[in-house]
C-alpha cells in the first residue's frame, strides 16, 4: 500500500477516470504507479508527454538500456523490473538482461552502449561531477550532441519518476512475481515486489 490515500479505479470520476482509461488502453491494466497519479492526473499526462518527446528520438534498445541503468542506480525496483522485463522480452534473452544487471554483460553490448549506461549512472549518482571528458567519451563512440542530450534527458527523467514512486511508497505490481525467479531477483534492487494484486483495473 502507498503511504498516501489514492482514488481506486472503481471510485474514479472526471479527470481521474479519464487518466485511468488512458493508462488502461495503453497497458491493459491500471498499475500501482498510476494510482498515485490519481492525486494529480494532469502530472501523469505531462509525464507521458515528456517521455514521448524523449523516446521518439531513440531506438527501443537504447532507451531501455539507459533507463535500466538509471533505475539500477536509483535503486528503483519498480522501474528496474518494468524496463528489465521489456529488454528481456523485446530485445535480449532474459539471461543477457541478468548479466547486464550483474555488471557482467559488457561483452554482450556495444562499447558505446556500455559508455552510455555508465554516463546515465553517473548522472543519477553525481551529476555535478560530470565533465566535458564524459561527454567527449560519448562523442568518441559516435554519439551526436543531440543523442547525448537524449541519453541525459532519459536518465534525468527517470530520477523524477522513480523517486516520486519510492517517496510515496508505490511497490512494483504483484504481476512481476510471475517473472522467472532469477530475473526477478536481480531486477529487484530496492523495494520488494507487492504481494497484493492491484485493484480491479476497469473500475466498472
Amino acid at each position: 500500500m502507498p503511504f498516501v490515500s489514492t482514488i481506486a479505479p472503481s471510485a474514479a470520476e472526471g479527470q481521474v477516470r479519464e487518466m485511468y482509461d488512458r493508462v488502461l488502453a495503453e497497458q491493459n491494466a491500471i498499475p500501482n504507479w498510476a494510482q498515485l497519479f490519481s492525486l494529480r492526473p494532469a502530472v501523469r499526462d505531462a509525464w507521458a508527454g515528456l517521455l514521448g518527446s524523449i523516446r521518439q528520438n531513440m531506438t527501443l534498445r537504447r532507451y531501455e538500456l539507459v533507463t535500466l541503468a538509471a533505475a539500477r542506480a536509483l535503486r528503483s525496483s519498480y522501474c528496474s523490473l518494468a524496463h528489465g522485463k521489456i529488454l528481456a522480452t523485446k530485445v535480449f534473452e532474459p539471461a543477457v538482461v541478468e548479466r547486464i544487471m550483474r555488471r557482467d554483460g559488457d561483452g554482450l553490448l556495444e562499447p558505446g552502449e556500455v559508455a552510455m549506461m555508465a554516463f546515465a549512472e553517473k548522472l543519477v549518482a553525481r551529476a555535478d561531477q560530470i565533465s566535458d571528458r564524459d561527454v567527449a567519451e560519448l562523442r568518441g563512440h559516435g554519439f551526436s550532441d543531440e543523442e547525448i542530450f537524449d541519453i541525459a534527458a532519459t536518465a534525468a527523467a527517470r530520477c523524477f519518476f522513480s523517486k516520486l514512486l519510492d517517496a510515496l511508497g508505490a511497490q512494483a505490481d504483484s504481476s512481476y512475481n510471475e517473472l522467472e525467479p532469477t530475473l526477478r531477483a536481480v531486477l529487484t534492487v530496492g523495494r520488494p515486489v507487492s504481494a497484493a494484486p492491484s485493484p480491479a483495473t476497469a473500475g466498472r
